[in-house]
């Protein structure tokens, strides 16, 4: 009969096969249109509730592949701010934004399905703003917003929310296209993920210096 720690090894394979398999399905097929019982099947789980039986619901799953990520986000997105201490310049605080994400999916290889992931989970209603608070909540982040805020030009709040959520969506969107494009074999506007950061962090700029046109 396995002992305790054999069995919590055994336990910790089966969520990491789980977390793999449903991140996967997520990112291919969509949050809504993958079922607990479709994971469990595909993780190889003779188990159909596994899913149930490590994670809960459906929307704690998701929260826990956000948590998979995030601290190695984490780590470089703190490490990035440690480089640039009180940088005056814009670049550098967008930076903090982008390449924390780009060099972790990077470090995934090709196939991977995270931003895909992020992608999905973030335009379903039920589940949006979960993923945003499990990716915008972090010490580091506040302090990126913070020094982001010190630097901007003066715009109404209207506005500077406007511009956060196209940021958002910017980030999200072009790196889920470069990860499906890579699994895919076809064309990439930027050759590695390197690039693609560049041309992301061009574009905020841009952005976030554009003027504003008030309407009523």
């Amino acid at each position: 009969m396995p002992g305790p720690r054999t069995r919590h090894a055994h336990a910790t394979e089966t969520r990491e096969l789980i977390l793999t398999t449903a991140e996967r399905l997520f990112a291919e097929h969509g949050v809504a249109a993958v079922s607990n019982r479709q994971i469990s099947e595909a993780a190889g789980q003779a188990n159909n509730f596994a899913v149930g039986y490590h994670f809960g619901t459906k929307t704690d799953l998701v929260a826990a592949i956000v948590r998979r990520h995030a601290p190695e986000i984490e780590r470089r997105r703190v490490d990035l701010l440690k480089a640039i201490q009180r940088s005056e310049a814009l670049r550098d605080w967008l930076g903090c934004l982008v390449l924390p994400s780009t060099e972790h999916l990077a470090s995934l290889g090709n196939p991977s399905w995270y931003a895909r992931f992020i992608a999905q989970a973030t335009t379903d209603p039920a589940l949006r703003q979960i993923v945003i608070d499990e990716t915008s909540a972090s010490p580091s982040m506040r302090a990126v917003s913070e020094g982001l805020m010190r630097l901007m030009p003066v715009l109404p709040a209207d506005v500077i929310a406007e511009r956060a959520d196209m940021s958002r969506h910017l980030i999200v969107h072009v790196c889920a296209e470069r990860e499906r494009a890579l699994q895919e074999g076809t064309t990439t506007p930027r050759a590695t993920w390197e690039g693609a950061a560049v041309g992301l962090i061009d574009a905020l700029a841009g952005l976030w210096q554009a003027p504003f046109t008030p309407t009523r």
